[in-house]
């Protein structure tokens, strides 16, 4: 197990493996050939910047029993989902600025699949080695501006706005999700907690879904979707999303 970020320090940035309370600094491509330096930083002098920058985030609706079962909803034959912009990108520790006028704000704590290979048409036996690892993910949705026009859900503008795909603070590898869960606390009170072996379609399923006649490319992030207990954000609350081995997800909403 690994767990590698990417940080700005001393106005630079780098990325590397973080070891305890420290940085093992890196060079070359963290996908393909990560080479350690020799050099470490003290993970409370740098700023995370976010751990990989996607060229699409893909969001999954409807992946798990409960949620489905909770709201009526029939399983999927494939997983149903839609791409948030990459200006809703944020690192663990940025501020997210709601817009005025939105009305109610929602957060959804998910687990991300970070991309390490390029790849399309795949089977989720080789899907497999696809998988670079995984992340924290908070889905924010406008809620009432998701179905304002009752003739069409506005799936892309209601997530799309900036900030409304936080992600981080690391790409942990060699991880079960299986066995993890997702918990999410708004100021420091937990709201959602949900198994991720309750998922309709796995990571591996996943990947190899989505990759039909779309091709991924290293570094792209596939959210997978969330359970019951997604709730609102208040203006000004600290949202955390926490997965045991990857870390705290935490942002501002102002």
């Amino acid at each position: 197990m690994a767990r590698w970020l990417r940080y700005t320090h001393g106005g630079r940035g780098g990325f590397g493996r973080l070891d305890g309370k420290n940085i093992a600094v890196h060079e070359g491509d963290l996908f393909s050939t990560p080479t350690p330096t020799g050099e470490t930083l003290p993970l409370a002098d740098v700023t995370l910047d976010l751990p990989c920058r996607p060229s699409k985030l893909i969001a999954l609706w409807n992946n798990f029993h409960a949620a489905a079962e909770k709201q009526g909803l029939e399983r999927p034959e494939n997983p149903l989902f839609f791409v948030k912009p990459p200006n809703t990108y944020r690192a663990s520790g940025d501020t997210v600025a709601i817009p005025d006028g939105l009305g109610r704000i929602l957060f959804e704590g998910e687990l991300g699949i970070v991309i390490g290979r390029r790849g399309r048409d795949l089977t989720p036996e080789t899907a497999a080695a696809h998988i670079f690892g995984y992340t924290c993910v908070n889905d924010v949705t406008a809620l009432e501006v998701l179905k304002a026009d009752p003739s069409f859900v506005q799936w892309t503008r209601s997530k799309g706005f900036d900030g409304f795909g936080p992600f981080g603070p690391v790409i942990a590898t060699g991880l079960d999700p299986d066995a993890l869960s997702v918990a999410v606390r708004v100021n420091g009170r937990e709201r959602q907690r949900y198994p991720l072996a309750d998922m309709i379609f796995k990571p591996r399923e996943i990947v190899a879904l989505v990759s039909r006649g779309m091709t991924l490319e290293p570094g792209d992030l596939i959210a997978c979707g969330t359970s019951n207990g997604a709730g609102p954000i208040p203006k000004g609350a600290t949202v955390e999303v926490d997965i045991e081995g990857i870390g705290i997800l935490s942002n501002a909403f102002a």
